[in-house]
């Protein structure tokens, strides 16, 4: 006879249990159903515990060019962006994926919306951004309220610029056009990033058709930028790749007394430069050598400090340099930088190579936050959708630091350390719960955790980034 009874809410039916059950090896497990308001992202809620009291959301609803609902009925602009914002954290990489979170009954509880909107109801929120004027009004407020939410540096910040190429095969959206990229000529998006390096933030960012260079509209872009950011903000210097090596942009820079580092583009000029007897001076790096010139391009109003590098091919242990055909053996870098003589060509390198961080941050953006695959029909709409996703990873950046996490963690480990915890919705005498189901010996640290996050005074106690078991 049976003696157990199921703990579920509607208890199976024998008859239906037959039907509805696998084996795995001896054991016999039966498949049910549950009418308890479950969620597989309940570990979310520590997200939006922190964001909802920290003002983002208020400022993100006064920022949305969408005029206000006549209908009772329909979701507000900032609901369905809540609701974008919240699928990218669960991994959502288009609109359809986004929509599925409207079977999670905790969604609407934790970021305080009425529903999930579905994927046309999100397509018609991002076709309001049709211009570049409405996408800037919105946007510029949302980076600067990301970057003022840092602490200033006695050093000072760095300021790397990268662009990178969002391959797109369907080629029929606007802005998707050919472009050079690792895999040949292909259809593309060309976005253009302003990242702080120190903290791993993107402090600006704009989308580009496939076909423009790296450089184009940089000066804007860089003005822009620089315009957004507070006064206890301040910049020790700017990096760039040979793309942004550009006589008005190394010139707007030097306007606004801001050093610079950017690799120079081995032109035939300098290639002969190479070639000639330059004084190479042996370093404490193996197989690394540098000179120095004052070097004045054709397009250059005035001479520029240029240091060159070479490696040897046999001590180089990673990527980095050009070949020269008729110089075997040898890998050579260039960099202009206005930074001055007390900085040896040595330290300068050094510095320049702390941008390659930069790739992280956008290998991230890719992998994590679903940049390539957020494409709309129109141009703007899409820059509006990839600007939430690149403000998304901003949040996750910010929520780190509050918690006081000195290593930055990608959004994969937050997702299986934090997001992707189940938990259950229950309104005991009117009160609304979420019961987080994690194990006994994690729960002191998701105490500490939402101790850290609801305390209404910073404090120094940081919380460790993973449960540590005895």
């Amino acid at each position: 006879m049976k003696t157990h009874q199921s703990s579920d809410t509607h208890p199976l039916h024998q008859s239906v249990a037959e039907k509805l059950k696998f084996k795995v090896g001896s054991k016999t497990i039966a498949i049910g159903f549950s009418d308890q308001q479950i969620s597989p992202y309940a570990g979310s809620s520590v997200f939006w515990g922190w964001l909802h009291p920290s003002g983002f959301v208020r400022l993100l609803k006064r920022c949305l060019p969408h005029p206000p609902s006549a209908s009772n009925n329909n979701l507000s602009a900032v609901e369905k962006a809540l609701a974008f914002a919240q699928g990218i954290l669960c991994e959502a990489r288009k609109l359809t994926h986004v929509a599925y979170l409207r079977r999670d009954p905790l969604v609407p509880t934790m970021l305080g919306i009425r529903r999930v909107a579905s994927q046309s109801s999100l397509s018609r929120f991002l076709a309001v951004f049709n211009s570049a004027a409405i996408n800037v009004r919105c946007f510029d407020p949302l980076w600067q309220w990301c970057v003022d939410r840092l602490p200033s540096r006695s050093g000072g910040y760095t300021l790397d610029l990268d662009s990178t190429k969002l391959l797109h095969e369907d080629g029929h959206q606007e802005g998707v056009k050919p472009g050079y990229t690792r895999k040949g000529m292909k259809p593309c998006l060309h976005p253009l990033l302003g990242i702080l390096a120190e903290v791993r933030l993107v402090a600006g960012f704009w989308l580009r058709p496939g076909h423009a260079s790296c450089g184009n509209n940089a000066v804007g872009f860089v003005a822009a930028l620089l315009g957004r950011l507070p006064r206890h903000i301040r910049l020790r210097g700017v990096r760039a790749d040979s793309g942004f090596c550009l006589p008005d942009l190394l010139e707007y820079w030097e306007q606004q007394r801001l050093p610079y580092v950017v690799a120079a583009q081995l032109i035939t000029p300098i290639k002969n430069l190479l070639r000639a007897g330059l004084v190479w001076t042996a370093t404490e790096v193996a197989g690394v050598e540098v000179s120095e010139v004052a070097y004045q391009c054709r397009r250059w109003s005035h001479p520029r400090r240029l240091i060159l590098i070479r490696h040897r091919v046999a001590d180089k242990k990673r990527a980095g340099g050009k070949m020269l055909f008729d110089l075997p053996g040898y890998l050579f870098q260039g960099l202009v930088t206005s930074l001055p003589a007390c900085w040896s060509p040595l330290s300068v390198w050094r510095y320049y190579n702390g941008r390659a961080d930069c790739e992280n941050v956008i290998k991230e953006l890719q992998g994590g936050f679903a940049i390539p695959t957020l494409i709309c029909r129109r141009f703007f709409a899409t820059e509006a959708a990839l600007s939430l996703a690149v403000l998304t990873y901003n949040l996750t950046v910010l929520f780190q630091r509050h918690l006081g996490w000195q290593t930055k963690v990608t959004i994969h480990s937050l997702r299986y350390w934090l997001f992707v915890s189940g938990g259950v919705l229950s309104h005991p005498q009117g009160q609304t719960t979420i019961k987080l189901a994690v194990p006994m010996r994690e729960r002191s640290w998701w105490q500490r955790l939402w101790e850290k996050i609801l305390s209404p005074i910073p404090n120094c106690h940081a919380v460790e980034n993973r449960p540590s078991f005895a």
